[in-house]
């Protein structure tokens, strides 16, 4: 059975990327092309669009949202070639920066009406308004910001919907007279609509009218059916658990120590030597002395309290005389990123910060560091902690959702028999921070016990070919409307 999908987005790699949702929304949309599927991107065109100089956009439609023009325009991906629909609209172009948040770091006061206003447009190419040439069999649809697109389609009944949360603590959650606004059915004004405790839920929009919801982890799944992870929407998650999967998330081709260009020297499992060159360059980068008899944990990602930034900087204060050495890079809370900041002034010689993203500085971390640190709070998959194991580079994580299901804990029995891939906290606080990076430095200086762990995590497959499968299997169950 042939299929067309219609990948709707708020953004992709390398187009547009604040995190792991880019890089998904880049990568599966290829695999699933690979597997024979029509597959075509839909996103805003925002003012930073990374477009190439020599990448061309051709105008497909112009529509009329609700009394404004809205242009849908078309071009490709600049390396996969996926079709790609920008959704241009000022609201979107004539705006700098990060697509979400204003230069004061908070988020854009006409959110709703951006995403809304994308979702109508999204809606008029699922139903060949807008590009009458092409309808698509199944809309995936992704996070809040595309929450709206199953609810309006689900007035008209066609095509089919699937919605992958990729993160459920980011809601879309504004008040009525938001709703009122946004000139939306007042059918979908009920409990068991958008209303969410006298507000309204993009997201709930698309758990409620999605034909199937996915996760990006299986664990991930069952710990937002719980009121500790379900952000208010676990008792709506169990009522449709039977429509509900968990498809661990994989990584791209770009993330190959074998043959990535940032890195300083390429490497792989049987040739290691690479490592410790890329590890001797990073200290170098980063303003920290060139010893290789030390380990050197990294950590890359946003830095809010999700990922346990809070407690990462409260261990870092705490290392007392323990020979180590720390690198960060990452953006966030401005309180989060000052604290850092002195923490690396205050201890030079141990400690490194980078403020920002930095594509590149992010591959050579993963390839120079010996060990990368995830204390998150919750983690609904974590691209991370794949990368690392696929760059031999041990992840210290915290046993939650897509972490648990992917790192292998260090003890006697798992070093014997091949399956140890990294240090694994139960709990989390500051303590079982320190707890794992004491951990990880006996490990480091245990050099036998170190490269069988290294070996270990280096041959774990973490590609999109498995996931993208799964994808197409419950896109050709969802169009047909019943198990294969």
């Amino acid at each position: 059975m042939s299929l067309s999908v219609l990948f709707a987005t708020s953004e992709a790699y390398p187009l547009m990327k604040t995190g792991g949702l880019a890089d998904v929304s880049g990568a599966l949309p290829a695999a699933l092309t690979e597997l024979g599927v029509d597959v075509r991107i839909v996103m805003p065109r925002y003012g930073d669009l990374a477009l190439r100089e020599d990448q061309t956009t051709e105008q497909v439609a112009r529509l009329d949202v609700l009394g404004q023009p809205v242009d849908i325009l078309r071009t490709a991906m600049p390396d996969s070639g996926v079709p790609v629909y920008l959704v241009d609209h000022p609201t979107f172009s004539a705006r700098q920066g990060n697509p979400y948040m204003g230069p004061d770091g908070n988020s854009w006061h006409d959110n709703p009406d951006r995403f809304a206003l994308f979702a109508r447009a999204a809606v008029a190419l699922a139903t060949g308004q807008a590009d009458p040439d092409w309808l698509p069999d199944v809309v995936h649809a992704n996070d809040w910001q595309t929450g709206l697109i199953p609810a309006l389609l689900h007035e008209a009944d066609t095509p089919k919907t699937v919605f992958t949360l990729h993160n459920l603590a980011y809601q879309g959650v504004f008040d009525r007279s938001t709703f009122e606004r946004l000139g939306l059915p007042w059918s979908l004004w009920r409990s068991d609509g958008l209303e969410f405790w006298g507000n309204m839920s993009f997201i709930k929009g698309g758990i409620v009218f999605s034909d199937r919801i996915t996760t990006v982890s299986p664990n991930y799944a069952r710990e937002i059916q719980t009121h500790e992870f379900g952000y208010g929407l676990d008792g709506l998650l169990r009522h449709r658990s039977e429509s509900l999967v968990g498809i661990l998330n994989g990584i791209g081709s770009d993330w190959e120590p074998e043959t990535d260009s940032a890195l300083v020297a390429t490497y792989s499992s049987s040739a290691l030597e690479g490592k410790q060159t890329n590890k001797a360059a990073l200290q170098k980068e980063l303003g920290l002395p060139i010893r290789d008899d030390v380990p050197l944990i990294v950590h890359v990602g946003r830095l809010v309290e999700q990922k346990g930034t809070d407690l990462l900087i409260q261990a870092l204060s705490m290392l007392g005389q323990r020979d180590v050495q720390f690198a960060c890079l990452g953006s966030g809370e401005s309180r989060f990123e000052q604290a850092l900041r002195a923490r690396a002034e205050a201890d030079p010689e141990r400690i490194a910060v980078r403020i920002g993203y930095d594509e590149g500085l992010a591959h050579r971390m993963e390839g120079g560091g010996d060990a990368f640190i995830m204390p998150s709070r919750f983690e609904p998959c974590g691209l991370n902690q794949l990368y690392s194991l696929r760059y031999g580079t041990v992840p210290l994580v915290h046993h939650v959702g897509g972490l648990a299901d992917t790192v292998t804990p260090v003890t006697p029995a798992t070093l014997r028999d091949g399956t140890a891939t990294g240090v694994v906290m139960s709990h989390l606080d500051m303590n079982a921070i320190l707890w794992s990076i004491d951990e990880f430095s006996a490990l480091f200086h245990r050099p036998d016990n170190l490269a069988r762990v290294r070996q270990n995590a280096m041959a774990q497959h973490y590609g999109w070919g498995a996931s993208a499968r799964s994808y197409l299997a419950l896109y050709r169950e969802t169009a047909i409307d019943e198990p294969e």
